[in-house]
């Protein structure tokens, strides 16, 4: 059995390397399997809608499960089924079978993307918790460049077909190792499952709510930026894809891992950073009061998750102009070097996110938590946003349409910055 947090986070990060990669390396063929089936932009982009259909509408379910049951075999099962349908991927003949394909990655995901940051939070001591967040996340922007790097890569030797399969192989043989994982003790939700009782509690939480709000309009942003750059560089500047997608999956790899490193030091220096303290009540007996230690504990964990936030709201903000600044760049030397930096402070966001989803609720609602941020960020984030651009570059210049990004990311700052008062949960 696997029992040290160390190699319980490495497996974990590994899969979800692979659980990028083979989200991100349709983008990376996307301009191929346009031409050989014949799709227009807002049907390309409705492949993304599909697989979040998918995603946003099961991971609910698997958070209600996993907040009562064991995790490890709904994770293995999650990563067994995305693995097979991004191999599915590859032999459609035509846009329906591809839809299908594609959704079906979403369900497998949905499973592994919910619980898996739930088992890393519970093995890992509280003052590392924002690192060893970063470290898994850091597979978001790696997973994500080996999609654009292995897709272009594949494709321009074997065709996009085989790039779905060679994507999809590792995760297949890879599925049974979730089982072997010693989950931690935990306390379980012991009322019958009910996840629309469960959505009620959680969105009563203030913090949760506004974190969850702002993510809804960061990942509308985030899922169409990565979903379209490939195609906007090959479209733009006339970049070879191979060339555009090696390019840009490099960029991706090394600021996405710086943003998301420091975001995760950031979101532990802030987090344990010593609170005031105030004074204990003596309660009737002379001691200290318990309700009065409990509240306590309540508005210390209030004012870390508002720290998160802030991160959150600073990357977003200087994130923003430099996003618009790539988009409008006369070369693609420019562009590759505002996108970067862009990059780098846009990810600085993922640790402190996901920390406050995780922090912001009661323990047994974590995976509750995790799920219905999910499902909110899709439905309300990228699910629409990918074929929104599409449909505009359908009919204005790419670099127009992909315009409507920056200003998601905007309004995420926004969303997110503190306010003067909040009421508590």
């Amino acid at each position: 059995m696997i029992r040290r947090p160390g190699t319980v986070l490495a497996l974990l990060t590994g899969l979800n390397l692979l659980n990028y990669l083979d989200r991100l390396v349709v983008s990376a063929v996307l301009p191929k399997v346009q031409e050989e089936l014949g799709l227009s932009n807002f049907q390309g982009g409705l492949l993304a809608t599909v697989f979040l259909v998918g995603y946003f509408l099961t991971s609910p379910i698997f958070g209600s499960l996993g907040d009562r049951f064991p995790r490890r075999g709904l994770i293995a099962a999650g990563v067994l089924v995305w693995s097979l349908a991004t191999m599915g991927s590859g032999l459609a003949m035509g846009i329906g079978s591809l839809l299908l394909a594609r959704a079906v990655v979403g369900i497998g995901e949905a499973s592994y993307a919910t619980l898996a940051p739930t088992i890393i939070d519970d093995v890992t001591p509280p003052r590392r918790k924002g690192r060893a967040l970063a470290v898994f996340y850091m597979a978001t922007p790696v997973g994500a460049a080996l999609g654009y790097l292995v897709g272009g890569f594949v494709e321009s030797r074997w065709g996009w077909r085989a790039a779905f399969l060679v994507a999809g192989g590792p995760g297949v043989l890879l599925a049974a190792t979730c089982l072997l994982i010693a989950e931690p003790e935990r306390k379980l939700a012991t009322e019958k499952a009910d996840v629309l009782r469960d959505v009620r509690k959680l969105t009563r939480v203030d913090l949760y709510r506004r974190g969850v709000v702002g993510y809804c309009a960061y990942t509308a942003a985030i899922g169409a930026f990565s979903y379209w750059a490939p195609k906007f560089l090959y479209a733009r500047y006339a970049l070879p894809l191979a060339t555009a997608n090696f390019r840009f999956g490099i960029v991706t790899v090394i600021g996405g891992a710086i943003g998301t490193i420091l975001g995760g030091r950031w979101a532990d220096r802030r987090s344990n950073a010593p609170l005031p303290e105030a004074k204990p009540e003596v309660g009737a007996t002379g001691g200290d009061d318990p309700d009065a230690a409990r509240a306590r504990d309540r508005e210390a964990e209030r004012a870390r998750v508002k720290k998160l936030l802030k991160i959150c709201a600073t990357g977003s903000a200087l994130g923003a102009p430099l996003a618009a600044g790539a988009f409008l760049s006369p070369s693609p030397t420019v562009f590759f070097i505002l996108v970067f930096l862009a990059i780098t402070v846009l990810f600085l966001n993922t640790s402190p996110i996901n920390a406050v989803v995780l922090q912001a609720v009661p323990t047994e609602l974590r995976a509750s938590a995790m799920a219905l941020s999910i499902f909110s960020i899709h439905i309300f984030g990228d699910l629409w946003s990918p074929p929104l651009v599409g449909l505009l570059a359908d009919h204005v210049p790419i670099e127009l349409a992909m315009m409507t990004l920056p200003a998601a990311i905007a309004a995420s700052a926004w969303l997110w910055w503190p306010r003067r008062a909040a009421t508590a949960a």
